[in-house]
């Protein structure tokens, strides 16, 4: 059986070789047209349009917000490091307001605390002054009961003496003393 597609297929076999050959016609040398000669007038004067079209619009739109952007970047910085700076003095002195506040908080709780101590010292003072006059009071009245109770005792001692002495007289004599034989006694005694 005959293939009905091959004489279609040689046609467009043979049509594709002529379309290739008249591209090659077309063009001369078959290289790129960039690098051809007789191109490069027109190439520059597109070249140079393009370059004053994109000048233009980077001169008159571009650059303008960039350095509008860059000029509001810039001043958003200085405000931000000019309030830095502000704020950094401002806790600086609240920082030596502080350490001021807390000397002085210091000094006058030292001179509290040595108020207190200075009336907590009065205090043990007079309380000490009066137990001991307290104390005195009870030791001289101790020291008076203790000079009657000597004094009585002395007095009884001598009636036990005279007791004493008229028995051994009697015991050795076997007489009774009279009291003033017993007064002499005691005066050689």
């Amino acid at each position: 059986m005959a293939d009905p597609h091959a004489p279609a297929a040689a046609d467009a076999h043979g049509a594709a070789a002529d379309t290739h050959a008249s591209t090659e016609a077309d063009h001369g040398s078959g290289g790129l047209p960039q690098f051809e000669f007789q191109h490069w007038f027109g190439q520059i004067v597109y070249l140079v349009f393009l370059f004053l079209v994109l000048y233009l619009l980077i001169d008159k739109i571009f650059a303008p917000r960039m350095r509008k952007v860059f000029d509001e970047r810039a001043e958003t910085i200085g405000k931000a490091i000019e309030d830095a700076r502000r704020v950094q003095g401002e806790a600086q002195n609240q920082a030596e307001a502080g350490q001021s506040e807390l000397a002085e908080a210091r000094a006058s709780a030292r001179r509290s605390a040595d108020a207190a101590k200075a009336r907590v010292n009065e205090d043990i003072a007079r309380r000490t002054a009066e137990a001991e006059a307290v104390q005195a009071g009870r030791v001289a009245e101790a020291e008076g009961r203790i000079g009657k109770m000597r004094d009585a005792a002395m007095a009884q001692v001598e009636a036990v003496a005279d007791d004493t002495t008229k028995a051994i007289v009697e015991k050795l004599t076997g007489k009774t003393a009279t009291a003033a034989e017993l007064k002499a006694a005691k005066g050689a005694a």
